[in-house]
């Protein structure tokens, strides 16, 4: 990903912002695992508690491997499991850190988190949460252990903190339209310099809608091929969304090849809009 400006209207300027949905994946693979680890969970070879609650902070997310320990649900958390399982015979013999494997568990936790959530894929990219997805520890890993965990967090990529999650985030979404609280918007003069915020505080910017800019087969067709793409379908997405005006902003934000490859095939369409 990177950025750009163009325009296109009298005062349509495309501009990129930061990742929204972010495949957290995380990217340490030794030390310990996350905040207040529980001795149980560490190095555990069994499957992880569905449905379970942890206080996890964005240093804990950047874990290849999470031992938090869990709290009731009814107490503040800021992560939920929503999906568990072993992984496919197929990826047994991965390497610990293979593409083959964060591929895999990009494509099986973003399924689960549109249906968790109760949205299409489109809301969900515009969301305010995310998820983050765990493996064992290198040494339950190294005596077969082979499980998955995919845990919704209260932030994205650029959050320094997460925030509260209800009881359960199952369902959160649904509805059309949302709640603003969950939604993501922008106040600043752009939306990659502006502070990310809940679209139910002031802002000046609201990501709206995304545009697919390729189908499932489609090798991925170069960064150019992309960008153009998400610039003239977001100009003519904004536009309908805002009623057709004559003079509008709009902004948008595109995926490069490492989306690409893990399945990823659309932008998220901005529209300048104060609350």
């Amino acid at each position: 990903m990177s950025s750009q400006v163009r325009t296109t209207h009298p005062r349509a300027v495309a501009l990129l912002g930061v990742l929204l949905l972010t495949v957290l994946t995380a990217c340490s693979g030794d030390g310990e695992q996350g905040s207040n680890t529980d001795p149980d969970q560490v190095d555990a070879v069994e499957v992880p508690q569905l449905g379970a609650c942890r206080e996890l902070t964005p240093e804990d997310v950047a874990r290849t491997a999470n031992a938090t320990r869990t709290v009731d649900c009814s107490e503040p958390h800021t992560a939920e499991t929503y999906k568990v399982g072993t992984l496919p015979e197929e990826l047994h013999e991965a390497e610990y850190d293979s593409r083959s494997l964060g591929a895999w568990a990009y494509r099986t936790c973003t399924e689960a988190f549109a249906q968790f959530l109760g949205a299409d894929q489109s809301t969900v990219m515009r969301a305010r949460v995310s998820w983050a997805w765990f493996r064992p520890s290198e040494k339950a890993w190294d005596e077969g252990a082979r499980w998955y965990r995919c845990d919704i967090v209260g932030g994205g990529e650029q959050s320094t903190e997460y925030v509260e999650l209800p009881e359960t985030a199952q369902g959160l979404l649904t509805g059309l339209p949302p709640e603003d609280r969950w939604m993501t918007c922008v106040d600043g003069d752009t939306v990659d310099t502006g502070a990310k915020v809940a679209c139910d505080q002031p802002h000046t910017w609201r990501a709206v809608t995304t545009v697919q800019v390729g189908t499932a087969d489609d090798e991925y067709p170069g960064d150019d091929v992309v960008q153009v793409r998400s610039r003239d379908f977001c100009s003519e997405s904004v536009s309908a969304w805002l009623g057709y005006p004559l003079d509008f902003d709009y902004g948008f934000t595109w995926f490069g090849q490492g989306q690409w490859d893990a399945g990823n095939r659309r932008t998220i369409c901005w529209a300048k809009t104060e609350q």
